[in-house]
């Protein structure tokens, strides 16, 4: 009876070792992108930063184009799990709350948490679109993931008939306003807290979406 639980005890453990050597390659990745630039960064580097092989890297993600959008999937959701980020249940929680305003609070916070994770890297993909093919591609596909997660929000709210504007107006105003670029200048240049944008930004919804 030994043999087949040592088998089952050793495979567990190879994956999650496997599993841990992904995240530190996704982590040194998403820090050398942002500090040293897409474009400068090489799996070299990432496996350097990592310690491992660059053929390890390789392995697990491919190639840098891969590696960059895994880092970013990791980055919005704040871990490795592969489940889409509205139907992960903090943000289904948010969407059940009948308030708007209560509403629109809860998501400034919980758009705070992912720019917190994701800004600095949206930043530098930003920066290598214009001489990086895979960050311009990586960039529109960005944009268009989020436009149609607030296009959902957006739908939810019209729901509710709370709205003072059209559902596409929502769905816009949402959008533009949760690139990362409000964070980025309020609270990394301007000092502001978490906190303080977070509560910022849900008056900011709330006066330009409800009556």
């Amino acid at each position: 009876m030994s043999g087949p639980v040592k088998r089952q005890y050793d495979s567990s453990r190879r994956r999650e070792q496997a599993r841990e050597t992904r995240r530190r390659i996704l982590g040194a990745a998403h820090e050398l992108f942002v500090t040293r630039g897409y474009g400068r960064t090489t799996i070299a580097d990432v496996a350097a930063e990592a310690g491992v092989a660059p053929e390890t890297v390789y392995a697990a993600f491919k190639n840098k184009p891969a590696l960059l959008h895994r880092a970013w999937d990791v980055a919005v959701g704040g871990d490795d799990r592969d489940v889409p980020l509205l139907e992960r249940p903090e943000l289904r929680a948010v969407l059940a709350e009948p308030d708007l305003r209560v509403r629109f609070a809860a998501l400034a916070v919980f758009n705070t948490a992912a720019m917190r994770r994701t800004a600095r890297l949206h930043l530098a993909v930003r920066g290598a679109a214009a001489s990086e093919p895979a960050a311009a591609a990586m960039l529109e596909e960005i944009d268009r993931q989020r436009l149609a997660s607030m296009a959902e929000h957006a739908r939810a709210a019209a729901g509710t008939g709370q709205l003072a504007v059209s559902e596409d107006e929502c769905r816009d105003v949402l959008w533009s306003t949760t690139d990362g670029t409000l964070w980025h200048q309020l609270v990394e240049r301007r000092g502001w807290s978490d906190e303080r944008y977070a509560a910022w930004l849900g008056r900011l919804w709330a006066a330009a979406l409800l009556p």
